[in-house]
Parts: C-alpha cells; sequence; structure tokens
C-alpha cells in the first residue's frame, strides 16, 4: 500500500523523502517543519507566513461578519419597520451569528502556535496565496458538495468517466484544486482503489472536507444570493457524506504551483475548474502536470475554458489547449464537453448552466522542467534592488497626489465648485473637467463611509 510520504517532496527545494516527525513533516535539505492543521499537512513553501496571513484572512473575515452583525442590528432599532420584515430581520441577524461562531469553531486549529520563521524563508522563495481568494470564495460550494447537490456532483463525476476510455484504472490519483472535497471523494470511493490526495490552498474548505471524509455531520447555514421564499435567506444545511473514507484518502494543504510531490509520483492528475483561474500561463503548468505523472500517467482535466487572465493571448480555446497538451509532452487527448447544472441551489433563484470541457491526456515523454514558480520579483523580495519606474506606478502616483489634494481642500467650507477652481489654479485640470473628477471621488468616499 502506498503510504503519503512515499509521494511527498519539500515544496522548497523538491527533495524527497520528507520525514513525517509525530505528524508534522521535516525537510533535511532545508532543515524546515512543516506544522499540520488538526493532521492536516501544512506544505506551503513558506509554512509560517502562510499560516500568518491565513490567520489575518479569518481574523478580517471574523471582523467583516462582526460588522455586519452591529449594522443589523441598526437596523433593528428603527421602530418603523413592518412586523414581518422585523422577523426575517432577527432571524438573519441570529443565522449569521451563528454562521460566524460555526466559521470560528472550523477554524480554529488554525490559531495553533506559529513558528519563528528564517530569514530564508521570505527571501528565496516568493510565494503568495491568490489575493482575491478568502476564506469565504467557494463557501457557497460546500453545501451543493456535501448537502442538496447529488445531481450536480453526479454530473461532474460523470464528466471524468466520459473521458477515460476503456481504462478506468486511474491508480495513485491526485486532485488539485479540490476545493471542499466532494470531486475528490466521488473519485476516490468509484473509481480508485489506491491512494487519493485531495489538495487546496483554502484550509476552510479542507478541514470541512477533513470532517466529511471522516463520517461527521456539520449543520451550517447557506445564504442564497437570491432566495426562493421570504425564509431561503438563511437556511441551516446539514452536511455529511455517504459514508467514511477508507484510510487512503489524504487531504493536503498547499499552492498548487509549488506542489509539494516527488517527480512521477502519480499514475493521475485531475484538475477540477483550475486550470482558467490559476495566474499561471497554461503551457508552463502543463509542464508541471507532466513533471507529477508517471510515464503513461494521465492528466484529467473538467471545468469550463473562462480565462480571466489580463492578456488576450492567454485566454486559450479548445484547440488550443489541445495544442499546448500535445507540445508538453502529451498524447493527444479524449476530450468531450456537456452542458451541466452549476451551483442550482434548491433554496435560490440564481443558478446557472455550465458547459463544460473535460479531457484526459496521457504522458507520452517529459516536459521541459519547469523553473520554480515565483511569485514576486527579487526587488519586492529582498528589498535590495531598485524599484523600476513602471508606467503604472508612476499613474498610481500621479492619482495618490490628486486623491490626497482632494482630500486637502475638504475644510467643511468649500464646495465642490470651489474645489474644482483650486485645481484649474494648479494646472491639475481645467475646472469643467474637475468638477465631475470631484464629484466621482466624492461619491466613492460617500458610499465607503456608509458602508
Amino acid at each position: 500500500m502506498t503510504k503519503l510520504t512515499d509521494v511527498l517532496a519539500c515544496p522548497r527545494c523538491d527533495k524527497t523523502p520528507l520525514e513525517n516527525r509525530n505528524g508534522h513533516y521535516h525537510c533535511k535539505a532545508c532543515k524546515i517543519d512543516f506544522p499540520a492543521i488538526n493532521d492536516l499537512p501544512w506544505l506551503f513553501a513558506e509554512p509560517d507566513a502562510s499560516l500568518g496571513e491565513w490567520r489575518s484572512r479569518l481574523h478580517f473575515s471574523l471582523q467583516q461578519m462582526d460588522k455586519e452583525l452591529a449594522s443589523l442590528a441598526g437596523e433593528l432599532e428603527d421602530k418603523g419597520l413592518r412586523p414581518a420584515t422585523r422577523a426575517r430581520t432577527e432571524r438573519y441577524q441570529k443565522a449569521r451569528k451563528q454562521h460566524r461562531d460555526n466559521l470560528a469553531a472550523l477554524l480554529e486549529p488554525l490559531s495553533v502556535q506559529s513558528l519563528t520563521a528564517s530569514v530564508e524563508s521570505y527571501l528565496a522563495l516568493r510565494t503568495r496565496l491568490p489575493p482575491d481568494q478568502g476564506l469565504n470564495t467557494y463557501y457557497a460550494n460546500v453545501h451543493r458538495d456535501w448537502c442538496w447537490g447529488d445531481a450536480e456532483n453526479a454530473a461532474s463525476l460523470e464528466q471524468i468517466r466520459s473521458v477515460l476510455g476503456d481504462d478506468t484504472r486511474l491508480g495513485k490519483t491526485l486532485v488539485l484544486g479540490a476545493g471542499a472535497g466532494r470531486l475528490a471523494y466521488d473519485i476516490h470511493t468509484a473509481l480508485v482503489r489506491e491512494l487519493t490526495i485531495a489538495f487546496d490552498f483554502n484550509p476552510m474548505l479542507l478541514l470541512l472536507a477533513q470532517k466529511m471524509a471522516a463520517g461527521e455531520t456539520l449543520q451550517m447555514y447557506e445564504f442564497p444570493i437570491a432566495p426562493r421564499e421570504q425564509s431561503d435567506d438563511a437556511v441551516l444545511r446539514e452536511l455529511s457524506a455517504p459514508a467514511a473514507c477508507d484510510e487512503n484518502f489524504h487531504l493536503v494543504l498547499g499552492d498548487a504551483l509549488r506542489p509539494p510531490f516527488a517527480a512521477g509520483a502519480f499514475d493521475t492528475v485531475v484538475t477540477p475548474w483550475l486550470i482558467d483561474i490559476i495566474s499561471e500561463d497554461l503551457p508552463l503548468f502543463a509542464r508541471r502536470i507532466n513533471l507529477l505523472l508517471k510515464p503513461g500517467g494521465r492528466w484529467i482535466n473538467f471545468g469550463s475554458l473562462a480565462f480571466d487572465s489580463t492578456r488576450r493571448s492567454r485566454r486559450y480555446g479548445t484547440e488550443e489547449v489541445v495544442e499546448i497538451l500535445l507540445e508538453q509532452g502529451f498524447a493527444t487527448p479524449l476530450t468531450t464537453e456537456a452542458t451541466i447544472a452549476y451551483m442550482c441551489s434548491p433554496a435560490s433563484r440564481h443558478g446557472r448552466k455550465e458547459t463544460v470541457f473535460s479531457f484526459a491526456a496521457a504522458k507520452l515523454s517529459n516536459a521541459k522542467k519547469p523553473a520554480r514558480y515565483r511569485a514576486l520579483p527579487d526587488w519586492i523580495v529582498t528589498g535590495k534592488d531598485a524599484v523600476p519606474l513602471h508606467a503604472s506606478f508612476q499613474n498610481q502616483a500621479m492619482t495618490t497626489q490628486i486623491y490626497a489634494f482632494v482630500m486637502s481642500l475638504i475644510d467643511g467650507k468649500r464646495s465642490i465648485e470651489d474645489m474644482a477652481v483650486m485645481f484649474e489654479k494648479q494646472k491639475l485640470m481645467p475646472k469643467a473637467e474637475a468638477i465631475p473628477a470631484i464629484r466621482s471621488f466624492l461619491i466613492k468616499m460617500h458610499d465607503d463611509v456608509k458602508n
């Protein structure tokens, strides 16, 4: 039987094996300890820095929830609320308070004592968490995965089956970007006889998946964005898996762009809804997948192709995706497309259909080994090199100066027109142009104050 330690590698230096020291992992080459969060391996290249950042995100999320609860309390002070409105708002307030407490309890393991990071940990590795991903980014998905989404979950698994052809043996399987874990769970229980690893960077999702895989039941509130009925704005759900997983199912926390796994460790790598949301260009990411696979191993992808790169040239179509696979050492893939329901909660008027693109591509040859992922340049990491004078920096500097000038003019006496006259005197812009510009800025400030 393959053990988890058989496939792990250091996300800093790629050396194997990692030593399991009473549930924590240690790299002899780097002399770095990687902690475990509630027994989940925390295998970020910068374990202490990433743990600190996730703690900050948790703290910020709880602060935002506290702010929302205070706002709801303020709304309830309105004596003019009709009885039905008051009852609905009070019920929602109670649900949000319980939701806050539930999340705090689920994420309590993140408060473990942080290790003291070495200087090298911050200077050499250049990794960071995606700024647009937070603890609640995919919170709605947990209810689909573990409560009401049987039909959607079955359709997702069917897309995996649709590209397997005659060979349904998956062997040692890695699910990169496993989210709340249901697809990884279904793949393991339906198709895998060996090791399955569900891998994600979001601790909230994997801590919840851990409970589901262990056969536990959780009660968590769902907050549909478009409630069907008045009572559907906060629905208490019971989350559970059909059955507990066996000992060959593992959950690991880390960064998909610095995956902590040995080269050639897997027979199958699955990327659900991932290749079009990560920051790395697809050809380079394909080389990373190639490196993880054994000769003949398969890369299985499932999801839409909604590439959101700022560069239009990196928003690939299906034909380009196939070309990239061939260029990076994969055989011509088996592909399918299907339209399936996506996030159609029974409590919400909002739901959609997605036309998903799935492929399975066997590894024919080794691709060029990719360099370690570096999210940040040396001038940010070390602080010793000159900061380049990018045009965007210059534009931001000018914008900041203008905003600061507007704020300096606010004295409780000047009107927008008075400020516009000052803009014209300083030769920043003509009065006629300054008036709408200042008004737009003050509207944003006004909205921020209200929120």
